[in-house]
Parts: structure tokens; sequence; C-alpha cells
């Protein structure tokens, strides 16, 4: 089957949304049904896009005969450790909600937060490491807290079974580069198509072709299968005008966190020069405005520090420095004082928001890098000092 041309998207909004759904649960249903027992994998975020990807599988696979459930379902989330309190506190209450739902009746399902390893957290690699937080050249962040924990998750699970389908809940009218990156790997919402990088897994688009109006049509008329309603979902929208930032499987994907665009995200995202998501939440009067307020302007301030090259070594981690094709010197990691003094904030700014920020065990890990730092810093001073008096 081609990937959808612009006549086929003009075609399928001419085709009403009931039709439209109707043909997509069909297609689930098919999916599902296949002889091979490689489990499903439904990326989920908590946003508009995941949640909606979610209730259709739900009520597909409901709707079929107890013995006919025969492919498991794992759902799984991803916690950056530096999600937006709001964001992280729904997707876990949203997930402690399907779960208890899915046990009650009788859906193969199990759940599974994938999280960074402790090493590559956001805060071991700035205040560690001394890191620079991520710019739109030096995006560092993607690939260790979202892609890489994901893609172990999926390896071992294709090792497991032999195979597996990962569903999505991606669509082409999110963003003409998300549509220029589908139509390249030839997505179709009727069809599989193979993962870039874990060898023995397959995506699924389903949702490819609906538009934002779509999704919320379908979320404000539908109670979720599982329970309750999209209240809360819909009024996290509209207070803060934002979109999610999904489950990020690929490089290819990375776009769409810290896009342009207002999403829901890292509260420490510094890719973007402001979070209008958590800005949208302050000035709409959310009831945590204050909190948000301190870590909107926590974020700011690391940004000024990223800004300040007296902030940090002249030389990169590994001892060496290094310069630019125009003779210009390019700057390392941030210096162990400006590292101090981030964390020593960072327990300021957590006292005062009530949050957990950080935790034990990376302050642990940072403890420990400083202490091999502090030994490679005094050795090259004992070898600069040895040279001298040579």
């Amino acid at each position: 089957m081609k990937a959808p041309t612009e006549s086929t998207a003009s075609s399928n909004r001419l085709t009403s949304l009931p039709t439209r759904l109707k043909k997509i649960g069909e297609t689930l249903r098919r999916e599902y049904c296949r002889k091979h027992i490689h489990p499903w994998i439904v990326a989920y975020s908590g946003g508009k896009d995941s949640t909606l990807l979610l209730q259709m599988i739900w009520e597909t696979v409901a709707g079929l005969p107890p013995e006919r459930r025969q492919r498991s379902i794992l759902i799984v989330g991803n916690d950056t450790l530096v999600e937006s309190p709001l964001v992280i506190r729904h997707l876990k209450e949203s997930l402690k909600v399907i779960g208890d739902a899915a046990a009650e009746q009788e859906m193969p399902v199990d759940i599974r937060v994938t999280t960074p390893a402790i090493d590559q957290t956001f805060w071991v690699s700035v205040i560690g490491r001394g890191y620079i937080p991520p710019t739109r050249n030096f995006r560092w962040c993607t690939d260790r807290m979202k892609i890489r924990p994901t893609s172990r998750l999926l390896r071992d699970i294709v090792r497991e079974h032999g195979g597996a389908i990962l569903l999505i809940g991606t669509r082409r009218s999110e963003s003409q580069n998300r549509q220029r990156g589908m139509d390249r790997r030839k997505v179709s919402a009727g069809k599989t198509n193979h993962h870039d990088s874990v060898e023995g897994c397959r995506i699924f688009s389903p949702l490819a072709d609906l538009n934002d109006d779509d999704v919320w049509m379908v979320l404000m008329q539908r109670r979720p299968p599982w329970g309750g309603t999209h209240r809360r979902l819909i009024t996290l929208y509209r207070q803060a005008g934002g979109g999610e930032c999904p489950l990020v499987m690929t490089q290819d994907d990375a776009p769409s966190c810290g896009s342009s665009s207002p999403r829901f995200g890292c509260w420490t995202c510094t890719v973007v020069a402001k979070d209008r998501s958590l800005r949208g939440l302050i000035d709409s009067g959310h009831e945590e405005a204050a909190k948000m307020e301190s870590l909107f302007d926590f974020r700011e301030w690391l940004i000024s520090l990223r800004e300040d090259d007296n902030n940090r070594l002249p030389v990169r981690r590994d001892g060496n420095p290094r310069n630019r094709t125009d003779g210009s010197q390019v700057f390392g990691p941030f210096t162990l004082a400006v590292r101090r003094t981030i964390l020593d904030r960072l327990f300021t700014l957590e006292k005062a928001v009530g949050d957990t920020l950080i935790t034990p065990d990376e302050i642990e890990c940072i403890e420990d890098v400083w202490w091999r730092d502090e030994i490679a810093e005094r050795g090259r001073l004992a070898l600069l000092q040895s040279v001298n008096a040579s």
C-alpha cells in the first residue's frame, strides 16, 4: 500500500469522521487478530494523540471474545525525570487508572515506564559532568533520556518474543516536518513499517490521517473505556495551549521534542527560546502557577549560565582544547564551582515547590563524577607543575 498522497488526504477529509474511525477500528482488529503472537507496544505519553490511540486499541480489543485476546499489550510511558510536574502527575495517575481497569476487564495489558540510565539523566549530565543545557545544535538530551531507554526496552521485548509491533499516535497533520518524514518512510495508517533501528520491531501509525479536530472531537464525545472522563486532559491543553512531547524513538522524531510549537515536556527544556506551554499555564492562572513560575525562572537562569563563557572550562572533559575552523576557542563544560552552585539552587527550588526534582541516586552519581573530576584536575595540575619545573 502506498503512502497517502495529497489527493488521498483530501479524500480522507471528505469522508465522515465516523466512517474513518470505523476503518481505523477494522484495521486495528485485523492486525491484532493475525496469527503471530508478537506483542503490541503502545507508546503512551498521556497527551491527546496517545490517549486517543490507546482508547481505540482498547475499544477494539475489548470487542473481541476473551479467548481471542491472545496478543499482550504493553503500554509504555517515558519519564525523563525532569518532566513538568503537572504532566508527569497526569501520566502516572492515568496509568494507575488504566492498570486497574485492565485487571478488572480482563484486558491483556501490562504497563511500563522507562527512565534514563542513572548516569545519563539531565542533572547528572549538567551538574555532574558539566554539560551545558541542550541547544538546537547540541541536543544531547533526547537520545540519552528518551531514545535509549525505550529502545533498550524494545530490544528486550523483541528478543523475548521474536518480534513486536510498536503503535504510535503520530499524525501527518501535526506539522509539515512530520508529514515529510512520514511520507519519506512511506508510513500508512493501514499497514506496519520496519523500525529504523530496532530489528524485529515494526511500527504502526493507525491515526496517521486524522487531524487535530478529529482527535478532539472523539475525546470530547467518548468517555475513556478505562473509566472517568477526558476532562482533566482537555483542561490541561486549554490552559497551556500545548501539545504533547511524544515518546521519541529515533533522531528523526527529535524535532517534535523542543520544537517551536507549545508542547508539554521537560520543565528544564532549554532547546526552545521560551517554554510556551509552561508560560501558558502560568498566565492562565492555574492553581499551581506560583510553583510553575519558580520552575520557569530556574530554567531561564540555566540558559543565562549557558550563554556566559566565563562559567565554562577552556578545555573539553578529556582535558584537550578545541578551536573552531576560524581559530576561535570552543569552551568546554561548566566549571565545578558553577556545577555546585546549580545543585545548591536546585535544592532550594525543590524545597520551595515541594516536589522531588532530583533523586538520591542522581546526587550520589553526581558526587562520584565530581570526585573523579577533582582527581583528574589534580593530576593535570601536577603534570603542568612538573613540566614547568623542568
